[in-house]
């Protein structure tokens, strides 16, 4: 029996107390059965009996797994959970999502390149939704489905899995693998029959669970791609950008960086703040340190104001900014810039925004710059219009 704890280790998704099985399936429902025999009784992981079970399938696959796992005559999900006194395990119609096409129509197969992307659409939400709830270890299954269904849920995994998620592919010995009568080994006999008039008992079925190590890509996604909802293929470019090398694109007339694929619109304080740093990387200059607490610096209020004027045009005494440096640019207000733009930067790009930040240098006294090179910083200077 599987007790919940209160903060489990990834290592052990069955201590997790959601714990939730996502298979894809065709025309052969008996994956679920399948699976969920194999992973209650996998002994080198460890039993992972779900606490619900979800298949996303064509409408033509929903109504087979419907009839065959499901129904009062067959019902061999409910036969599995009797026989292996499996309990507490949700899986009904509700839970049996069917891939619906951009117009939101129920799909039968699919066969074009708009029911491809309204397909990985699909499955990327699924996976999104249940890895965003931190209680919940997701197990995904590859097995079923059509060739791209079972790898838009492999590569969704990627994208968004953590570490207490895992990926597997169940393996069938013969002659049960293409035998449609055939759901799981029963513990007791059953003969089945097969097209070239063989038989064989289902309970000397072997059936394997085959783990499929994946690469989480999920650190390196922005927080609004995590919990909005974005495209499979928004997604993926992401994912690609977080690991293509850094380049920053500065446009003060339109008030926005480019930071790698992505453009992030910047009040224009923080933008003169942040092309403060960009002009002396991309001119080789070194990092500086900070101005002093309490007491203003005439230089780095220069160096502030001369970006600032480019992005608001002609400033005078009645402009805030240009008020408040007066006397020169002091310690604090050094750090509440700084501090403003790294987290609008977190926000915009994830972890990502390491390669764009402020940095101090790590010593003490800071000396703060941009790590990137100086061949990676440009300035657009087209206009906004």
């Amino acid at each position: 029996m599987n007790i919940p704890i209160a903060h489990p280790d990834p290592r052990f998704p069955h201590q997790y107390p959601r714990r939730v099985l996502l298979a894809v399936s065709g025309l052969s429902p008996q994956i679920v059965t399948e699976t969920v025999y194999s992973l209650a009784h996998d002994t080198q992981n460890g039993p992972f009996v779900p606490t619900e079970v979800h298949l996303i399938t064509t409408r033509d696959g929903a109504q087979k797994a419907e009839l065959s796992l499901l129904s009062e005559d067959m019902g061999w999900f409910r036969r599995l959970c009797a026989d292996y006194q499996l309990r507490d395990i949700a899986f009904d119609r509700n839970n049996i999502h069917v891939i619906c096409d951009q117009n939101g129509q129920e799909m039968d197969d699919i066969r074009s390149q708009d029911d491809n992307r309204a397909c990985a659409d699909f499955i990327s939400a699924q996976v999104r939704q249940f890895t965003a709830d931190p209680h919940c270890a997701l197990h995904v299954s590859i097995a079923g489905g059509r060739k791209t269904m079972g790898f838009f849920l492999g590569y969704a995994l990627s994208l968004y899995g953590r570490a207490q998620d895992r990926l597997s592919h169940v393996l069938v010995s013969s002659p049960f693998e293409s035998s449609l009568d055939f759901f799981y080994p029963t513990p007791y006999s059953r003969v089945l029959t097969f097209k070239d008039n063989r038989l064989a008992d289902s309970s000397t079925a072997q059936v394997t669970l085959a783990d499929i190590p994946f690469v989480s890509l999920r650190h390196g996604l922005p927080q609004l791609l995590l919990s909005g909802h974005a495209s499979f293929n928004e997604t993926v470019e992401a994912a690609r950008a977080s690991l293509a090398p850094p380049s920053l694109t500065l446009n003060l007339q339109a008030r926005t960086i480019q930071a790698g694929s992505t453009v992030v619109s910047l009040p224009p304080a923080e933008l003169a703040f942040f092309a403060m740093f960009a002009r002396r990387t991309q001119l080789g200059l070194p990092a500086l340190a900070a101005p002093s607490k309490g007491t203003g610096d005439p230089e780095w209020a220069q160096r502030f104001l001369s970006e600032y004027s480019k992005i608001v045009g002609t400033i005078g005494d009645a402009d805030t900014v240009e008020r408040a440096l007066k006397s020169g640019m002091e310690g604090e207000y050094f750090s509440e810039r700084k501090s403003r733009l790294n987290q609008r930067l977190k926000r915009a790009l994830g972890p990502a925004d390491m390669a764009y930040r402020i940095h101090d240098g790590g010593t003490r006294p800071g000396r703060f710059g941009l790590t990137l090179g100086s061949d990676a910083v440009r300035f657009d200077e087209t206009s906004a219009h």
